[in-house]
Order: C-alpha cells, then sequence, then structure tokens
C-alpha cells in the first residue's frame, strides 16, 4: 500500500490516481445495535490486511503497477524549514 513516501504508478499509461485494489482483510467490528434492530460499526480494529491485486483504472493492466517515490516526500514541509 502506498505510505507518505510512496505513490502507485501504472507503467504502461502512467496513471498514478485511479486504480481498484483488491485485498482481503481480517477485522473485529464494534457493532451498536439500537432498539429497533438497526446495527451501526462503531469501531473497526484491522487484524490482518493482505493486497491481492491493484488494477489500473485507466488501461486495466493487472500487473503494471509499482510503488514509486513521491515527489517532495523527503523534503521538510515548509513550516518545518521556518522552525530551525
Amino acid at each position: 500500500m502506498p505510505t507518505a513516501e510512496t505513490r502507485w504508478r501504472c507503467t504502461l499509461c502512467g496513471n498514478l490516481t485511479r486504480f481498484d485494489v483488491t485485498r482481503s482483510s481480517r477485522v473485529t467490528d464494534f457493532l451498536h445495535v439500537d432498539l429497533s434492530g438497526e446495527s451501526k460499526v462503531e469501531e473497526t480494529q484491522v487484524l490482518s490486511e493482505t493486497v491481492e491485486s491493484v488494477r489500473c483504472r485507466w488501461c486495466n493492466a493487472v500487473d503494471q503497477v509499482e510503488l514509486v517515490a513521491r515527489p517532495g516526500a523527503d523534503e521538510p514541509a515548509e513550516g518545518d524549514a521556518q522552525k530551525g
């Protein structure tokens, strides 16, 4: 999964913004059921998560998506540079 320092990029078409992600998750949900029987998830704890595939929405490529560095990710934030 992308982080603050990385992002996905399709190597075929260059897409950086639109992907279909298929993943498996194991979670624990805290449900609140009101008196009428309506339930609502109030908390979710992710126990494990596996990305099975990432598909480019523009060109439909599945095995052509890579993680690349975000531009400026290793540079200090504007406010951080002025603090020193």
